[in-house]
């Protein structure tokens, strides 16, 4: 049983003390074991964070885990819509979060009211909506995505039909150039991914010409025209691991660098930089979960994602599309 704690809301992570003598990572191992628990963290965490998490992976992949994991306790080191995707897929498992303020801007960009009436004005079209949305946008969609497989899935609905996609306008501008469909698009954008500075990524080239540089689609299309390679977190890893090429200038979030180092330490990894006066690539939402948030979250069970359960159903049905329309996808 967990130990009762008062969660306030005002704060939304537990603030609990900390024995400072504590071995966290002994901690957290001892009590996910004890708990049947299993962590989930996305590439975008701490390292600390992902080299202590049971699954690591992009959007896709976390969704897979989640769908089929036997443990009873789901702790997700990721940004909200990610712990909700694990809460709709899981109902009679406890969903824990290590700081509920760990939004997302993109999917902040997207309110359900608003998309709704959005919506209203396309009622031909079909809604394929990028993950990283709400349960509420879910629920008004038809089809869920990732970036890893959205082409796969648009290229799946018959040409005849009209699309709605949503909320990344820069992901739905790359799918249409992949697939030359005419959607209808929301615009919405990743804080992290818009702020790329394709002048800076320029100066990088021409100071390692050979290096190659791997963005995902969320960038806007000044930054994709000087990709050699473009595709989803896992894919950006995975062609880094692959590729004859030793000096990568990367351009996402710089979390991703942890694991490619830790593939290639042979090879050379570059963060591109934002527009702006820093040269760090983090997203700050990622970023609020510490390694003493997550003992708390394991130690207390809290915050806990809950959910209404008409809402959780309606949000499930597009998730579960994604996941049959996407059995190929690797």
């Amino acid at each position: 049983m967990a130990e009762p704690v008062v969660l306030d809301p005002e704060i939304g992570y537990v603030d609990a003390p900390i024995d400072p003598s504590l071995d966290l990572i002994a901690e957290i191992n001892r009590l996910r074991k004890e708990k049947n628990a299993i962590i989930l963290a996305h590439y975008y965490q701490e390292p600390i964070i992902q080299d202590l998490a049971d699954y690591i992976g992009d959007s896709l992949g976390l969704s897979r885990k989640a769908a089929e994991t036997d443990a009873d306790l789901i702790v997700f080191a990721g940004v909200h819509f990610m712990a909700e995707t694990a809460k709709i897929l899981n109902p009679d498992k406890k969903v824990v979060i290590p700081d509920l303020n760990a939004g997302c801007s993109l999917a902040d960009s997207c309110p359900a009211d608003a998309f709704a009436e959005f919506k209203a004005q396309y009622p031909d079209h079909i809604v394929v909506s990028y993950i990283n949305c709400s349960a509420a946008v879910k629920a008004l969609s038809d089809i869920i995505c990732t970036s890893s497989n959205a082409e796969h899935i648009i290229r799946q609905i018959p040409p005849e039909q009209p699309i709605i996609f949503a909320p990344d306008r820069n992901l739905g501008r790359y799918l249409i150039r992949k697939t030359g469909r005419d959607m209808v698009l929301w615009d919405g954008v990743c804080i992290v991914h818009e702020t790329f500075s394709e002048k800076k990524i320029l100066q990088l080239k021409a100071r390692y010409p050979d290096a190659l540089v791997l963005a995902h689609p969320e960038c806007e299309e000044a930054v994709l025209q000087h990709a050699d390679f473009i595709g989803s977190t896992s894919a950006i890893r995975r062609f880094a691991r692959e590729s004859p090429h030793t000096t990568f200038i990367v351009a996402t979030e710089e979390g991703i660098l942890h694991q490619m180092r830790k593939d290639c330490p042979e090879k050379t990894f570059i963060p591109a930089p934002p527009d702006n006066g820093c040269n760090c690539s983090q997203c700050p939402h990622m970023r609020l979960h510490t390694l003493e948030k997550l003992y708390l979250a394991l130690r207390y069970e809290q915050p806990e994602i809950t959910m209404d359960e008409e809402l959780r159903q309606r949000a499930l049905r597009p998730i579960l599309r994604m996941l049959e329309m996407s059995r190929d996808i690797r």
